[in-house]
């Protein structure tokens, strides 16, 4: 944990040795004592243990035991970690592999394949970067293309060792080793043209056996991208929640509470997202929305009003103008509710639905203080949104549960709705309060929330690009007209 809740690493089924695959990004400030704690969720006690960086840093890799809190110097297993600055290296590379006359492993079958990928260290040793999906019955798969960050598979250096290795998957997690090969990325970007083979071997039995060959083959092909030239050409589209859990926007006690001497958690969270994402838009006019409140004269509630009050141009000019205009909506209209998604994220979408050349892609940022109000509507529009261009981001604020924006951030299990699972993980959620600077620094509490919220963006923006087939396009004029809304 690091200032609140950091993240989670994915389940591994039966194994006491797990290996994960999920990596975390973290600031490393030289001047500060940082502390992290890791928790072991898998059984009922609870265990956990500390550490300091620069520690991690310092060293190769850094064992550290678990104990059991309740029986002194009781140790249940060692937590191993390793930690690398990262380098500047932006790129992706989309892979496609298939391998030919796998050694048969089952009994009754054939074999069930999968691929783990290691980056090397600059000491030696090898670090798990990315699993394909396992398939079955047969000794000649062919896996689902993925996308993978080149800083990830590599660290930018494109001559460092990437090993690869070839395992038949059981189902009690005793996985059968088929064999390896090592290559480079440099080496794998060979193949933008053509496809690369490479001989997969097995050790003990290249020692053992005078006649072996190999226990197959694996043939990689390779596209790299520059998320970059994509994203000359982005839409965005954000929303506050306006409904009266926050409180009377004039106590201190409410979420909304105009402070004369500094921003509230709603304002932060415009500021710190839409100071970055304006830059994607070339005339800087948002059109700006709140949704969960009565509007005057006649108190109707509505879940899609311009900040402004103006129907006719909801525009703002730049993330101040959205700012004011929030303030002076807090002062005209009252706080209510309920927490309705859908009708803001079905309103976005069907912006998106009319472009989907590529020219445009759509990310909608929601505010909220906590409980959705129409659940079951809510995934449904998010499972139609994700073949759409769009991503969302929902920034939850206050001390509220968000188990329902947990679920909609399909991390762990994809969104589904009626039996329809989401074609992309789109929605990317986090606590506001993970963020907070203890000591108060609203500035680098911003830092921190739009880092986070948006680092999602390019894969998923990528993600739809490639599905689609569109290729980035250089742009040689000044970027087209963008349209930004702020609900």
């Amino acid at each position: 944990l690091l200032n609140g809740s950091f993240g989670r690493t994915e389940v591994i089924d039966n194994t006491l040795n797990p290996n994960f695959v999920r990596k975390f990004f973290l600031d490393f400030f030289f001047e500060e004592k940082q502390n992290l704690r890791f928790d072991d969720l898998s059984l009922c006690l609870s265990l956990s243990l500390s550490v300091t960086l620069p520690l991690p840093l310092s060293l190769p890799s850094l064992s550290l035991f678990l104990f059991h809190s309740g029986i002194p110097g009781k140790k249940l297993g060692a937590i191993i970690f390793a930690a690398e600055e990262l380098s500047n290296c932006r790129d992706i590379a989309t892979m496609q592999l298939c391998a030919n006359k796998l050694d048969k492993k089952d009994f009754f079958g054939k074999s069930d394949p999968f691929l783990v990928f290691y980056r090397s260290n600059e000491d030696g040793t090898f670090t798990i970067c990315h699993k394909t999906e396992v398939v079955k019955n047969t000794l000649n798969p062919v896996w689902q293309p993925f996308t993978i960050a080149v800083r990830a598979l590599c660290n930018g250096d494109y001559d460092r060792t990437v090993k690869v290795d070839v395992y038949d998957w059981d189902r009690d997690g005793s996985h059968d080793f088929i064999g390896e090969f090592t290559t480079s990325y440099r080496d794998f970007s060979r193949g933008q043209n053509q496809f690369n083979v490479y001989e997969v071997l097995n050790p003990k039995k290249k020692g053992k056996k005078k006649k072996y060959t190999n226990s197959g083959t694996v043939t990689t092909g390779i596209s790299s991208e520059w998320t970059l030239i994509y994203l000359n050409f982005n839409c965005v589209s954000m929303c506050v929640c306006l409904c009266s859990l926050t409180g009377n926007p004039s106590q201190p006690t409410s979420l909304h509470y105009m402070n004369p001497y500094q921003m509230n958690a709603y304002a932060m969270a415009l500021k710190a997202v839409g100071e970055i994402i304006q830059d994607y838009d070339s005339d800087k006019l948002f059109p700006a929305y709140g949704f969960g409140a009565k509007l005057p004269p006649d108190g109707k509630i509505s879940h899609a009003f311009p900040l402004s009050g103006d129907n006719e141009n909801p525009n703002c000019v730049g993330i101040e103008g959205v700012l004011e205009a929030y303030f002076q909506s807090l002062r005209t209209v009252q706080l209510y509710g309920p927490t309705n998604f859908s009708p803001v994220i079905n309103q976005v979408a069907r912006s998106a639905q009319d472009v989907t050349d590529g020219s445009q892609y759509f990310v909608l940022l929601m505010i909220t203080d906590g409980v959705i109000s129409d659940m079951v509507q809510t995934k449904e529009a998010v499972v139609n949104a994700a073949a759409l261009p769009m991503s969302i981001i929902i920034v939850g604020v206050g001390p509220a549960k968000f188990d329902a924006m947990e679920e909609l951030d399909g991390d762990e299990v994809r969104v589904s709705s009626r039996g329809r699972f989401a074609e992309r993980d789109i929605v990317q959620f986090v606590p506001f309060r993970d963020y907070m600077d203890q000591s108060g620094n609203q500035v680098l509490s911003m830092a921190r929330l739009a880092k986070d919220v948006l680092a999602e963006i390019p894969e998923q923006l990528l993600g739809f690009m490639k599905t689609r087939g569109i290729e980035p396009r250089p742009s040689m004029a000044p970027l087209p007209n963008s349209t930004v809304h702020i609900l």
